[in-house]
């Protein structure tokens, strides 16, 4: 009765487990894939959140501006240079650091100021994240 119990007995087949193995690999694969763009869109987004600190910090400074000057606005590049120029403006506005997680870099032009992302924790965004500011009296 013994050697009957045992003939009775099965396991899984290999190709069985093969099967299994398979449907797993193509699952992480799969996995793996959607993680990557979720951590590259959480990149772009932290890119866009430090763009929108960059703006708020040059509209403050545009209002400080305009307080000191009887309510005339400046153009872009005189914004520029009073948020990044020998004043006490200077410091509150901070436009190049947002932190370590960043490497920001803000340029002045006509008619806007522009605010380029290219790092977030040390890894390189490609395309690079822009945003750009306007001045009231540009």
């Amino acid at each position: 009765m013994n050697k009957l119990n045992l003939r009775n007995n099965k396991g899984f087949t290999f190709i069985e487990i093969i099967a299994v193995l398979l449907i797993l690999g193509i699952i992480s694969a799969v996995a793996a894939k959607k993680y990557l763009s979720l951590t590259n869109q959480a990149r772009t987004l932290a890119a866009q959140g430090a763009i929108s600190e960059i703006k708020g910090r040059l509209s403050s400074v545009q209002s400080k501006y305009m307080m000191v000057n009887r309510g005339i606005p400046p153009t872009s590049p005189q914004l520029y240079t009073y948020a990044t120029g020998n004043n006490a403006y200077r410091n509150a506005a901070n436009l190049n650091n947002v932190g370590t997680d960043f490497n920001v870099r803000v340029t002045t032009g006509t008619p806007n100021i522009t605010i380029t992302v290219n790092r977030v924790l040390n890894v390189n965004l490609a395309p690079n994240v822009v945003g750009r500011f306007r001045a009231a009296g540009s």
